[in-house]
């Protein structure tokens, strides 16, 4: 059941958190898989549970890829829920005071980071992890924030 985009709104950017954001779990997936390959390399039991718990690691990619849906309109920005398309978070574009962009060696090797967009209440803040080029959305979304005339 998804939420629609209101009539006076449009969709200027929308995403998952890209697949690189889950590098940790390919990661571990491959260290468990070859486990499971050695073992029966060797001809020793248990290597079925190693490939069965390699393949539970990358399905739980797809999973956590696909949780969370971001969305830049022309009015917010909004973190959706990936499969019911429910709103979880939304701030106004006119109530945005700040965006930060946190990226780590990998994150940044990877061109990916966590997007930090604060409101103008302190309290209500949204991250957007895992965004491919957080540099440019964050460019996008400081453009697309409404101006404050001076008189």
């Amino acid at each position: 059941m998804t939420e629609p985009v209101p009539a006076d709104e449009t969709v200027r950017w929308d995403a998952y958190p890209s697949w690189t954001h889950f590098s940790w779990l390919y990661l571990f997936s491959l260290v468990t898989g070859l486990r499971g390959l050695l073992l029966l390399r060797l001809g020793l039991s248990g290597w079925e549970a190693w490939m069965a718990g390699a393949v539970a690691l990358l399905l739980c990619v797809v999973a956590l890829r696909r949780w969370a849906q971001y969305v830049l309109t022309s009015r917010r920005v909004v973190v959706k829920n990936g499969y019911t398309g429910r709103d979880i978070q939304a701030v106004a574009l006119a109530d945005i005071t700040e965006i930060t962009v946190q990226q780590g060696p990998v994150a940044q090797f990877f061109d990916i980071g966590t997007l930090i967009v604060r409101s103008s209440r302190g309290d209500h803040v949204i991250m957007l992890h895992g965004v491919r080029y957080p540099e440019v959305l964050k460019a996008h979304i400081e453009a697309l924030r409404p101006t404050v005339g001076t008189g």
